[in-house]
């Protein structure tokens, strides 16, 4: 079992709040959500909790199998994808993704990888320079980073851009079924995934006291 747990989450940006006093506690399995319109701050919550970004108050809990995770090893047990997620596009498919199991001291595991390249019809293809790929594919592989070592939470920040309705069926058919043995998070605005969702947290733009 997975346990996030968030207390008075808070980050600001200079002057500026981005969201203010967050609580939530999920315990997985299973799938859950962020939500809230553009700009109130889904994606900067998401990187907060995978340790891409510091929180400005608060505090975060990550456990799984009973084991409460420090910061520093935190990024190791949990699977991060979006479309803003860095690729490189000199490397082919299987050395980015090799690339990024091996910085976490793990070794690629080939049939895992082939399995999911397969499921997101990239597998003829994972020799190939990413430089060479779509915007749909490259976001299909990016969503592999997010499985590929085995993770025991997994966060997805839009995870259906710059796909089209097979890729997007492609992501929930795996979602779905991961989501029965691990936990998942969707950062997302559309209804179709929100709908997906045991739990669901909508974030509002933050506006100070006494300003309409």
């Amino acid at each position: 079992m997975t346990k996030l747990l968030l207390k008075r989450l808070t980050k600001t940006f200079e002057r500026r709040v981005i969201f203010k006093d967050i609580n939530l506690e999920w315990n997985g399995p299973g799938l859950f959500g962020i939500a809230g319109p553009n700009g109130s701050g889904k994606s900067t919550l998401v990187k907060v909790v995978t340790g891409l970004i510091s929180a400005t108050a608060g505090e975060i809990t990550i456990e799984t199998g009973g084991k409460k995770l420090s910061p520093s090893t935190a990024i190791d047990y949990i699977g991060f994808a979006s479309p803003y997620l860095t690729l490189y596009d000199e490397f082919t498919a299987k050395e980015n993704l090799e690339f990024a199991v091996n910085i976490r001291g793990q070794q690629l595991d080939e049939a895992k990888m082939d399995q999911l390249l397969e499921h997101f019809s990239l597998l003829k293809r994972k020799n190939d320079f990413v430089k060479a790929y779509s915007s749909g594919m490259k976001q299909r592989l990016k969503i592999i980073f997010a499985f590929i070592h085995d993770p025991a939470m997994i966060i997805l920040d839009e995870p259906t851009a710059n796909l089209d309705a097979e890729g997007k069926q492609k992501v929930y058919d795996l979602v779905k079924q991961t989501a029965k043995e691990k936990m998942v998070i969707f950062a997302t605005n559309e209804e179709e995934e929100l709908a997906m969702c045991d739990e669901i947290i909508k974030i509002l733009s933050y506006q100070p006291a006494g300003r309409n």
